[in-house]
């Protein structure tokens, strides 16, 4: 079975073309329709429905660069164990504590500018991350990748807290 970077012809690598994505995508998608397959038999509208879904699993993945990354890592056979492995370098730990009592701060406050401030923090902070993982990917040190990878869950998970500060200040 193709694997998603094979399925829409593009190289197996963490930067990624995302019109050459976007362009592949509706191809595949453009060939399953199921107006295609109006007249066609149960079996050949089955199969069509599967590929649409595996192409549309497919793109969801490769557009999306925590989740693409995670792929390139289980493609060489790394599983990330984001449920059984949290262990995170301490610096990071210490910064996500400090994110945090700043968040309450903010909260308690209802400082929109602290929420900016930490806000700009963790979209940096993110695209560090981001960086870090593709550098270690080029390089084939996916086990390091899974730990950015995980890191990057953290950060993505905090963000949505931030998220919903600011939607709380709106209410």
């Amino acid at each position: 079975m193709q694997n998603h970077f094979e399925l829409f012809h593009l190289p197996q690598q963490f930067a990624i073309d995302q019109g050459a994505l976007d362009a592949a995508y509706r191809d595949v998608q453009a060939q399953v329709h199921p107006d295609r397959f109006v007249n066609a038999t149960d079996a050949e509208k089955r199969v069509a429905m599967q590929w649409a879904t595996r192409a549309n699993e497919a793109y969801q993945t490769l557009k999306n660069p925590q989740r693409r990354a995670q792929y390139l890592c289980e493609l060489a056979g790394v599983d990330l164990q984001t449920e059984s492995n949290t262990a995170m370098p301490m610096a990071f730990l210490m910064q996500q504590m400090e994110w945090r009592e700043e968040l309450a701060e903010a909260r308690a406050a209802k400082d929109e500018e602290l929420l900016d401030k930490l806000d700009a923090q963790l979209r940096a902070a993110r695209k560090d991350q981001l960086k870090d993982i593709e550098a270690q990917l080029n390089g084939g040190d996916y086990h390091a990748a899974a730990q950015g990878v995980r890191a990057l869950m953290f950060l993505e998970k905090f963000g949505e807290e931030v998220r919903f500060a600011f939607d709380a200040l709106d209410a």
